[in-house]
């Protein structure tokens, strides 16, 4: 899910545009110019100490979402990724996925813990309550490796079969993870650590963002073929797909408003709202900035955050460095937007 390796091709000067703060909907509500060098990856709300953590390529910065200030950073990452909290132990875990490791953290010193090694392309991240244990999502090994939440030692691993992409908790033992190549969603059951069904998502193809209503047992992944398929969590049962914009990366629900979100790098938001737990309708599609794909939302604050950078021209020859031309990052513009209604 590597950020960098998408939204570096987005455009050769992303250019920020807001909704005009009358018009209806989310729109950009504060912008935040949090600089520093490197691509980036998922974001993560911790809900307790009220800070977003950023994955920021070799470093996990960790800002106040209120004020846009950076207060901590976590170091010592080859390719920053997933970020996952345990707060009854008081640990939170990170995915590197350059080294196959996943770093664990004290939560209120971010002092890092230890680092326990996990599978090749380590990724997705998330803490299934239900059974304490962390599930990383492995890319290219086809595979979710699982952690003790308290020791953070890994205490075994699962074969998916296919390339995982994101994955969510129903809070009471299962586990569901998007199969980026085949278009499905794998069900694991989260205390024997076995797959125990699939299905398919019709017309998605690509599957990255997943999120959960866990009330109606509701998936929705955001796919690349520029749809959100949403499935029955209950049944496998492919309920619906809407459009979306170009190139997602994250999707999320919000209980609070039943509104879910995908943020793609084409520069939008597109909010599907859940009219029913069989009908669901695109209730609006919101400019962000072009990259901004991946995403975090506060529940409490019913907000949405959401990162990108401004780009220069892609070079004009390809290098062993950059063979897909990628055009670089402008110096000091990487930025928090918070889109609110």
């Amino acid at each position: 899910m590597i950020l960098h390796r998408f939204a570096l091709a987005a455009a050769a000067i992303a250019i920020l545009t807001a909704v005009p703060a009358h018009g209806p909907g989310y729109h950009i509500v504060k912008s935040y110019t949090l600089g520093g060098d490197g691509g980036w990856d998922y974001l993560a709300l911790d809900t307790v100490g009220h800070r977003l953590f950023i994955s920021r390529q070799n470093r996990v910065m960790v800002v106040d979402p209120e004020t846009g200030r950076q207060i901590g950073e976590i170091p010592g990452f080859n390719r920053s990724h997933g970020i996952a909290f345990d707060y009854k132990t008081g640990h939170g875990f990170a995915t590197s996925g350059g080294d196959s490791s996943v770093i664990m953290f004290d939560l209120k010193s971010l002092r890092v813990l230890g680092r326990t090694t996990a599978a090749p392309d380590a990724d997705a991240i998330l803490f299934d309550p239900a059974t304490g244990h962390i599930f990383t999502f492995n890319g290219d090994s086809k595979s979710s490796s699982v952690i003790d939440g308290q020791s953070g030692k890994r205490i075994g691993t699962i074969d998916l079969g296919a390339g995982p992409e994101f994955g969510v908790s129903d809070g009471a033992g299962k586990v569901f993870v998007n199969l980026e190549e085949d278009g499905e969603i794998a069900e694991i059951d989260a205390k024997t650590l076995k797959v125990t069904r699939t299905w398919p998502l019709g017309s998605c193809k690509g599957a990255t963002g997943l999120a959960i209503d866990r009330e109606h047992h509701i998936l929705f992944s955001g796919c690349r073929t520029k749809v959100m398929a949403i499935s029955s969590a209950t049944d496998g049962k492919l309920i619906t797909t809407l459009p979306i914009g170009a190139g997602v990366d994250a999707t999320r629900y919000d209980p609070g408003t039943g509104n879910a979100f995908a943020s793609t790098g084409d520069g939008t938001l597109t909010v599907i709202h859940e009219d029913a737990p069989d009908k669901f309708s695109v209730a609006e599609t919101d400019t962000t900035m072009q990259g901004a794909r991946t995403m975090e939302i506060d529940e409490r604050m019913h907000r949405v955050f959401t990162v990108s950078a401004r780009f220069g021209p892609p070079p004009a020859e390809s290098t062993a460095q950059n063979p897909r031309r990628r055009p670089p990052m402008l110096p000091g513009t990487f930025t928090l937007l918070v889109l609110g209604t």
